[in-house]
This record gives structure tokens, C-alpha cells and sequence, in this order.
């Protein structure tokens, strides 16, 4: 029996047959020598046509198109045109050009919302909140942290393409029982205890033949884009969310400021039944009406004030600042537009055409980029019906003494390589590829549900500021007859041809259509807001990493 000095590393040689390429076979060998001849030179033989014929297979086999389908869009057929446009502060995009027409219209994006599109509303206040979102905001920093995590996994994905390389040395004393079976018996010169020194390093590579490294990458590639949307659409909720609850307090600013106007004129007209009844011309019931309208106005600008608390802190909150130190001056909504102060109306949002939505909102953006990751993994299900094939390959140096451990006659090296081809699974890898398939059916059909309700958000918030608008433009005439309903009552009152619960009912009509109309006036904000959000705000796909 040979002794560990005397061990000799096996020469073998493996033929593997590839499937779907006629004529072709990978020949696999692993060569070596014998540990106790340090001066032999090693053999290396192959079945085939040699080395060379064999890398020139695998490099062709490493370039074969990935298996599995590739990635085509899921169609969906956008609306020509957007039914709810009747609101003034809807811009409303050009007719396309007539048939064989002579000019061509400019870039339908030309006049769309990018980038901080909330400044459209001229407010400083507003623009110094929001540009603070971004750099503190712990919601949008966890969309951040989840994204850059996809992206290093992208990172992961393409690792699989390099071969790993491993090295260390090692050290071992070894001592053979001397009870050892088939041992020569009187052999007294065997050597029973011997120092093994090892300096190997080892790589091994699995080339990507069928394309299933591709597809992860391409599947890894996909998830992170649909996770740098969803941060996106986060970023767009949040800065929305930011517009509507500023422009909600400033709503409450204006309706605290109508209420203080009403208690000052309730206060006066306390006084002037107070002054009537001194005079033998009024009653005590007049006086106590009069106190009840002004106590319950007051009670009104005090709820105010309490919603007017959790939009600051809603405010705050997004923003990050402490709410103990943090608050918002009163900055009241125009009851009105005024023609000298451009920033007292609504702006004008640019509407866009139809299918420029697609590519505008970032969760119809991270719907499409999934379906694209479930196709992906079609792929990857389809390769594991190809055999798996690996090469590997080691050398180093090995020696019982060190001085002379790292020598070339301590040299040790070999070269493999191997294919393995699953022939049984109970039909596992079938259902597999047959689930991936129906799972990107689903992500398909997601993405076109996504658009759908897309769609049907812009012409909910379009119809909502159409109808608003005309419902504000009612309530300013309401205000305008309570008002003026209001003076002939109170003429009335003071000549003594009616009682103070006509002047009464005429106050507290005036006052809730007051308050009414600033909440109109809010409404038509938030409406305009949250139709700039419906349209993806100021971003679009083209800013997703490739």
C-alpha cells in the first residue's frame, strides 16, 4: 500500500453530451502527478479534439441567447383624450395637427409640470417646506434605504458572472496507526507520523449557457428600478400630502379671519340692543339673542382653531420639525381672485395628453418594471431544464518540510470541469416555470389595473375641480345675497319694523355661507393638488436609473 508521500493523483476523463447542439461534447480531465515523483512531468491527454476545440465550445456556448421569453410591454390602449377638461385652470393641450397639415405641434412635454412643481403656486412658505422633505423626512429615507438594498442586490446578481477564488495555507501533523489494516508485517522503516504543509488556491466558474444569470440580473435590474419608483411615488405623496395640508391651514386662516369679522359686527350689534332696550325700545329677548349668536360664533373660531392645530402638526410632522418650537403664521386663502396679485387664484396645471400618463406616474412605472421582473424570472425557471456545468481548477504547493514548501517540485495543480443534468423531479421544475408564467400574467394584468385607476383618478379630481369651480362661483353670489339680505334686516330692525330674529336668521345665514365658501375655496386647492399628483407631479420615467 502506497504511504502518503508515495499518493498519486488520478488522471480522469469524462465525455458529457450537450443537449440541442449536434456533434458537440465537452471533455472533462483532471490531471496531476504523483506526490512522490516531484520531478515527473505531468501528462494530460483528452478524448476529442483537444483543448482548444473544447474552449472554443464553451466561449460559444457562453454567448447562447438566455432561454425564456423576452420582455414585451403589456398593451394598454390609452383614451385619446381626457373627458373632464371644463375647469378655467386646466390647460388643455393642442388638437393633434390634420392629416398631411404642413406643421407639426412642439414637444408635448414641453409644457408639462418638472421637477419642483409645487412652486407653480408662488409661495414662499410652501416652497421652504417642501424643499426640506427631502433631506429629512424619515418616510422618504426608508424608500431611499429600500432601493440603494435592490440596487446592491443588482450588484449581487452580476457577481455570479466572475469565478470565485479561494487560497489560504494549512497545517497539519499526522500520525498512521501502526494497527492499520493490510499492513506488511516486520516493516519497521514505515513512516508513521509526517508534517503535511499546504499553500492551494481553488476557482471554480459555472458559465452562463442557457442565460440564467442573465435573467437574474435582468429580474434584479427590474426590482430595483420598480423600488426607485415606488421611493419616487413616495417623495410625490408626501410633497402632495405637504401642499393640501398647508393650503387646508390656510383655508382655516381665511375662515378664522371671516369669523373674527363676524364677532366684530355680532359684538356691535350686542351693543345696539343693549342700547335699545336702555331706551324703552327693545326687549330682553333681543339682547339675549344676541348674546346666543355672538357666544356660538365664537364657539365656531375656537373649532377653527382646534383643525387649524393638527394641519400645523400634520405639516410639521412631514417636514420633521419639533412641534413644540414649530408654527405657521396666518397666512389666509383670497376669498376672491384679485387681478392685481397673480398668486391670489389657482394656477394653471398643464393637463398633457392621455398617454404621456404612462409615463408621468411613478406607480404605473413600478407596476410595469415588476411585470418586467416576472418575466425575467420566466427565464430563470426555463434554465433549470438545462444541465448545469461548472469548471473548476486548483493549484499551489505542498511539502512535508518548509524549507522546501514553496518550490516548484511542490507544485500541485488540476483542471476540471463538470455537467450535471437533474433527469427526475416529480414535475417540479414544469410547475415552476408554469407558476412564473402565471405570475407575470398576474403582474401584467397588475400594471394594466394600476393604469386603469390612474386614468380614472385624473377625471375624478378633473371633474372635481370643474364642479367645485362652479359651485364656488353659486356660493360667492349666496354670499353676496345674504349679505345684502342682511342690511335690509338690519335697516328694518333699527326703524323698528321687525323683530331682531329676523336680523338673527339673516346673520347666521351669512355666516355659514361665508364659511361655506372658504371651504370651497380650500376644496378647489386641495382638488388641484391632488390632480397634479394624479398626473405624476413633476416626474417621469426617463429619471429611473437604467
Amino acid at each position: 500500500m502506497p504511504t502518503p508521500h508515495q499518493k498519486t493523483r488520478v488522471l480522469r476523463f469524462r465525455a458529457i453530451w450537450v443537449p440541442r447542439l449536434r456533434h458537440a461534447f465537452v471533455f472533462v480531465a483532471k490531471v496531476g502527478f504523483p506526490r512522490s515523483q516531484p520531478n515527473r512531468v505531468p501528462q494530460i491527454s483528452l478524448l476529442g479534439p483537444g483543448i482548444l476545440a473544447t474552449a472554443a465550445l464553451l466561449v460559444v456556448l457562453s454567448g447562447c441567447k438566455p432561454v425564456g421569453p423576452d420582455y414585451q410591454r403589456p398593451v394598454y390602449v390609452t383614451p385619446p383624450i381626457y373627458k373632464e377638461t371644463g375647469a378655467s385652470n386646466v390647460t388643455v393641450p393642442p388638437p393633434p395637427p390634420p392629416a398631411g397639415g404642413g406643421w407639426q405641434p412642439a414637444s408635448p412635454s414641453d409644457g408639462m409640470l418638472k421637477g419642483k412643481w409645487w412652486e407653480i403656486y408662488n409661495d414662499p412658505q410652501l416652497n421652504k417646506l417642501e424643499e426640506r422633505i427631502a433631506a429629512v423626512n424619515q418616510g422618504l429615507h426608508q424608500a431611499l434605504e429600500t432601493y440603494l438594498a435592490a440596487r446592491e442586490q443588482v450588484k449581487i446578481a452580476r457577481s455570479a458572472f466572475s469565478p470565485t477564488l479561494t487560497a489560504g495555507p494549512g497545517f497539519s501533523h499526522d500520525k498512521i496507526s501502526a494497527h492499520r489494516p493490510l499492513i506488511v508485517p516486520g516493516d519497521n522503516g514505515v513512516i508513521t507520523q509526517y508534517n503535511d504543509l499546504t499553500l492551494e488556491g481553488q476557482a471554480s466558474w459555472e458559465p452562463d449557457f442557457w442565460g440564467q444569470i442573465r435573467r437574474t440580473v435582468e429580474s434584479s435590474r427590474a426590482a430595483a428600478q420598480a423600488s426607485n419608483a415606488d421611493m419616487a411615488n413616495v417623495e410625490l405623496s408626501l410633497e402632495s400630502e405637504m401642499a393640501e395640508d398647508y393650503f387646508n391651514l390656510r383655508g382655516l386662516d381665511l375662515q378664522k379671519q371671516l369669523l373674527d369679522k363676524d364677532i366684530e359686527d355680532l359684538t356691535n350689534q350686542l351693543d345696539l340692543t343693549k342700547r335699545r332696550l336702555a331706551g324703552g325700545i327693545g326687549t330682553e329677548s333681543d339682547v339675549a339673542q344676541a348674546q346666543t349668536q355672538l357666544d356660538t360664533t365664537r364657539a365656531q373660531l375656537i373649532d377653527v382653531g382646534v383643525a387649524r392645530a393638527e394641519y400645523e402638526h400634520a405639516v410639521g410632522s412631514i417636514a420633521d420639525y419639533k412641534l413644540p418650537y414649530f408654527s405657521i403664521p396666518p397666512t389666509p386663502l383670497a376669498l376672491e381672485p384679485d387681478a392685481a396679485k397673480p398668486d391670489s387664484d389657482l394656477p394653471k396645471v398643464p393637463l398633457g395628453v392621455p398617454s404621456q400618463l404612462l409615463q408621468r406616474r411613478p406607480d404605473i412605472a413600478a407596476a410595469e418594471r415588476r411585470a418586467a421582473q416576472a418575466n425575467a424570472q420566466i427565464g430563470v425557471a426555463v434554465s433549470a431544464f438545462y444541465p448545469t456545468i461548472s469548471l473548476t481548477g486548483g493549484g499551489g504547493f505542498e511539502s512535508t518540510h518548509g524549507g522546501t514548501w514553496i518550490q516548484g517540485p511542490s507544485s500541485l495543480w488540476s483542471l476540471g470541469a463538470q455537467a450535471t443534468q437533474l433527469l427526475l423531479d416529480g414535475g417540479k421544475r414544469r410547475a415552476v416555470t408554469n407558476q412564473a408564467r402565471d405570475q407575470f400574467e398576474a403582474s401584467a394584468s397588475g400594471y394594466k389595473g394600476v393604469v386603469f385607476l390612474a386614468f380614472n383618478e385624473v377625471e375624478d379630481k378633473l371633474s372635481d375641480l370643474r364642479i367645485l369651480e362652479q359651485e364656488e362661483m353659486a356660493e360667492r353670489a349666496a354670499v353676496a345675497d345674504a349679505q345684502h339680505s342682511l342690511d335690509i334686516s338690519n335697516k328694518r330692525y333699527k326703524g323698528g319694523a321687525t323683530t331682531y330674529l329676523e336680523v338673527l336668521t339673516a346673520e347666521a345665514t351669512l355666516i355659514q355661507n361665508q364659511r361655506t365658501q372658504a371651504t370651497l375655496r380650500s376644496r378647489r386647492y386641495a382638488s388641484s393638488i391632488e390632480l397634479i399628483r394624479s398626473l405624476g407631479g413633476g416626474w417621469d420615467a426617463s429619471q429611473i436609473p437604467k
